[in-house]
């Protein structure tokens, strides 16, 4: 979808101002804001791809005058509200006031690293051939929708080369809805600095993207 977290490749925006030593939490209520969306996605009752898209519906001011782990904190209050773990009042009361979900599994303690460990490998078998072949050129689809798709804005519309057949892997507009995993094949599409930023650009930059392949049309 078109929202705020979409702003690679925007203009407008100023410069990108890299924080020099950055440490990994500013503050402490960080690091259970991360332990907090980590134990509530063991729930079992959202995907990751459910997750990024409750973050891409925050109103966009409020997105954009919130921190990375305030973005965090905002998505899960619309998961547990969404599947029935706590209700509105109870989140920005901190009370308790009604008996909620179950969850499918609790992440323990004793687990925590193996869970981490382990991750969550998104890679799958496809039954059908890839469509395109490294060297073939392509266009990216040029659509808005409403619904999560993992296409950002500026690399829309545009042609570029194949430059690695990547796998199978779970087609994330999809399973952010509900819809199934659907695996498609998974491209890396290189674009010149022209055609993704137009006249004045830097003609000896390029950038590379992930695609599914159902974001692509031959040329």
């Amino acid at each position: 979808m078109n929202g705020p977290h979409d702003l690679g490749g925007q203009m407008g925006f100023g410069a990108v101002a890299p924080e020099k030593d950055e440490p990994i939490f500013h503050a402490e209520w960080e690091k259970r804001a991360l332990g907090i969306t980590l134990s509530c996605g063991a729930f079992g009752a959202w995907n990751i791809d459910e997750s990024r898209h409750a973050r891409e519906n925050i109103q966009p001011a409020n997105y954009l005058a919130a921190s990375y782990y305030e973005i965090w904190i905002r998505g899960i209050d619309m998961l547990l509200e969404r599947h029935g773990f706590a209700t509105r009042n109870e989140l920005f009361s901190g009370h308790h006031q009604h008996q909620g979900a179950a969850p499918k599994r609790i992440l323990t303690v004793d687990r925590v690293a193996e869970v981490l460990a382990k991750g969550g490998p998104c890679d799958r078998v496809v039954e059908t051939d890839p469509r395109f072949a490294v060297g073939q050129r392509v266009r990216t689809r040029n659509f808005n929708p409403s619904t999560h798709t993992r296409l950002p804005r500026y690399a829309r519309g545009k042609i570029g080369v194949i430059d690695a057949v990547q796998g199978g892997f779970v087609f994330a507009d999809d399973n952010a809805h509900g819809r199934g995993e659907n695996p498609q094949w998974v491209y890396t599409v290189v674009f010149d600095g022209v055609e993704i930023w137009g006249e004045g650009a830097d003609p000896t930059l390029s950038i590379s993207i992930d695609a599914w392949e159902s974001y692509l049309e031959p040329v």
